[in-house]
C-alpha cells in the first residue's frame, strides 16, 4: 500500500483488496445480503429507485453495480439504456447472468471499471444511482466528481448506503449485531476470513448524514437531501449535477 497521505475520502491501495474481496464472495453475495438483511434490503433498492421516477430518465448509470440488482430494479423506471460499472469481474458476471435470466441483456450493460476513472465522455446519463457502494470508493471525491461529470446538467444522482442508528435501542442492537453477528455468519457462508468484518469497519468510518451531503456538494451536486431508512440502518442521498 502507498504510504503517502491520501487526499480527502481516499484509501491508498484499497481498489485492489476491495476488488478481490468482491471476487472470492462473489458465489454468495446475494444469498449473503438478503439474509443478513432480513430482506429488507430489497425494499431499500425500491425506495432507491423510486427517488427517480419523477425525473423519467433514458439513460442510467449503476456506478459500483455488483451484481446488478439496483440496475434490474431501475427497469421499472422504463428507460432506454442503463450501464452497470464495477471493479469486481466476478460480480459482473454474475450481474450479466441475472440480466439474461430477465431477458433485458438489450437495455442493461455490464461495464469493468472504476468510480474514479469512468470511461464515458461529459453529459452522457440523465441520472446515476449507488447502492451500497460508494464507501468501497479508494477516493470517495474522486468518485463523485467523476459521477458529476458524466450526469447531464441537472441531473440526479441517487445514493443508498449504510448508516448509524442515533438513538437507543436501536443504535446499541445495531452495534452488536453489525460486530457480532454479521461477521461471524458471513465468514461461515462465504468463506471468506475477512469480507464481513470489513462490512462494520467501512460503514463505521464512513460520513453519514450531512456529512455525505457536504461531500456532495464539495464535488459537484446541488438540491440535496438524506433521508434515513428503517431507524437509520441506511441511508438515501439525492443530489443533482450542478448546471
Amino acid at each position: 500500500m502507498s504510504q503517502g497521505i491520501p487526499e480527502p475520502g481516499q484509501a491508498p491501495g484499497k481498489r485492489e483488496d476491495v476488488q478481490a474481496m468482491f471476487d472470492a464472495i462473489a458465489p454468495r453475495y446475494d444469498f449473503l445480503n438478503h439474509l443478513l438483511s432480513f430482506g429488507i434490503d430489497r425494499i431499500w433498492r425500491r425506495k432507491a429507485v423510486a427517488m427517480l421516477r419523477a425525473d423519467a430518465p433514458r439513460t442510467i448509470l449503476d456506478v459500483a453495480t455488483g451484481t446488478g440488482d439496483l440496475a434490474i430494479r431501475a427497469l421499472k423506471l422504463g428507460p432506454e439504456k442503463i450501464v452497470g460499472v464495477d471493479i469486481s469481474e466476478a460480480m459482473l458476471e454474475r450481474a450479466r447472468a441475472k440480466i439474461a435470466g430477465v431477458g433485458a441483456g438489450d437495455i442493461i450493460e455490464m461495464r469493468s471499471g472504476a468510480s474514479e476513472q469512468l470511461q464515458f465522455e461529459d453529459n452522457s446519463f440523465d441520472a446515476a444511482m449507488v447502492a451500497f457502494g460508494v464507501r468501497n470508493f479508494e477516493n470517495l471525491r474522486a468518485g463523485l466528481s467523476e459521477i458529476a461529470r458524466v450526469v447531464r446538467p441537472g441531473g440526479p444522482l441517487v445514493v443508498l448506503e449504510f448508516s448509524r442508528p442515533r438513538h437507543f435501542p436501536i443504535k446499541q442492537l445495531y452495534g452488536l449485531y453489525f460486530r457480532y453477528v454479521i461477521p461471524n455468519v458471513g465468514r461461515t457462508v462465504s468463506r471468506h476470513e475477512h469480507a464481513y468484518q470489513y462490512l462494520p469497519d467501512s460503514v463505521g468510518v464512513f460520513p453519514t448524514g450531512n456529512a455525505f451531503l457536504e461531500e456532495m456538494a464539495a464535488t459537484g451536486f446541488e438540491d440535496l437531501r438524506s433521508k434515513p431508512l428503517t431507524f437509520g440502518i441506511a441511508s438515501l442521498y439525492f443530489g443533482r449535477a450542478i448546471t
